[in-house]
């Protein structure tokens, strides 16, 4: 396992994206993974609180329009940590905190999709109900991110191996 990690570290990309000092590489890579993170976990955050104190009925074409721009943060998210995983893939794919990550973000993602379901394809009308369904969804939603995010942050700190390739 770990000389095929540190085969791979070696690799143009990982070589690229770890050592290259452009700010093109690492630091945008960076940048773009937070971009992504504001755009899926910030928007769904929004989202959640929202639905827990909801009053009133958010409009389905608006939904629309949120839901799309939190799946174009998850694509963003997808290939920025593709890269990011890249450059250091002994760092990840050593630690367990990093499929912890991975399993709360699947979790959210499911938990995205449910609630997208229960409101706009379970009422008809142009506008969505708000359901205790619902927001026990929002609930587990908030949940989910906070912890994939506090796990993300956590992988800076939490590995064992930083490159396959210098021995551990």
């Amino acid at each position: 396992m770990m000389s095929l990690l540190a085969t791979f570290e070696q690799s143009g990309i990982s070589v690229w994206v770890r050592e290259t000092p452009s700010i093109f590489a690492f630091p945008f890579i960076l940048f773009l993974h937070t971009l992504g993170l504001a755009m899926l976990a910030g928007i769904s955050v929004g989202l959640d609180i929202w639905l827990l104190g909801a009053k009133s009925r958010p409009p389905r074409a608006l939904l629309v329009g949120v839901y799309r721009i939190m799946w174009i943060g998850f694509g963003i998210n997808l290939l920025s940590g593709l890269a990011l995983l890249a450059a250091y893939p002994a760092k990840a794919l050593t630690n367990w905190v990093f499929f912890l990550k991975l399993a709360l973000v699947a979790a959210a993602l499911w938990v995205l999709e449910q609630t997208k379901g229960e409101l706009l394809v379970a009422t008809g009308g142009g506008t969505a109900t708000v359901n205790s369904r619902t927001r026990i969804l929002a609930a587990l939603s908030l949940v989910f991110w906070a912890g994939a995010i506090f796990a993300g942050r956590l992988l800076a700190y939490t590995h064992s191996i930083l490159l396959a390739s210098e021995g551990f």
